[in-house]
């Protein structure tokens, strides 16, 4: 049951990492990342961001740790893997009104995690090149608040 479980869970957070790290869309749409890393201790990172979230006026939604998790049923020495999700229901709102089809980029999204031996942080932008000239300014707006979130957390 204990390694059913541990399966699962592998395969879902696998399958959710790919799926971050698509760059195109079926539709076209192309998807774009900001990333950056830092040698401050992983604690650290996780911390600041939390503090950058709130500092810009959202929540947390949830957090997946995903390294831990497999760390705990018995895979030793597993990297950090970190999701937060996060949301403003006014900028949700707005977002939505504008474009239903865009609650595919809600809520925001921070992967944390270990990679030869720094910590990466990387979140996935809004598209600024649509035909709603509305929607590419807020998609602006938004990613600049993304960028800010990162680069806090990984400022030394």
């Amino acid at each position: 049951m204990f390694k059913k479980m541990l399966i699962r869970t592998l395969i879902f957070a696998t399958l959710i990492f790919i799926a971050s790290c698509a760059s195109q869309q079926p539709n076209g749409e192309m998807i774009f990342h900001y990333q950056q890393e830092t040698q401050k201790p992983y604690d650290d990172v996780l911390a600041e961001l939390e503090i950058a979230i709130a500092d810009h006026n959202f929540r947390i939604t949830g957090h997946s740790r995903v390294g831990k998790v497999i760390r705990d049923r018995g895979t030793k020495n597993f990297p950090e893997y970190d999701t937060l999700q996060f949301c403003n229901l006014t900028h949700a709102k707005t977002l939505l009104l504008m474009s239903p089809h865009a609650v595919s980029y809600m809520p925001c999204n921070i992967v944390t995690y270990e990679f030869d031996g720094k910590t990466i942080v990387k979140t996935h932008l809004l598209p600024v090149d649509t035909d709603n000239n509305d929607l590419n300014k807020f998609s602006k707006k938004m990613n600049k608040i993304l960028r800010q979130i990162v680069d806090f957390a990984v400022e030394e």
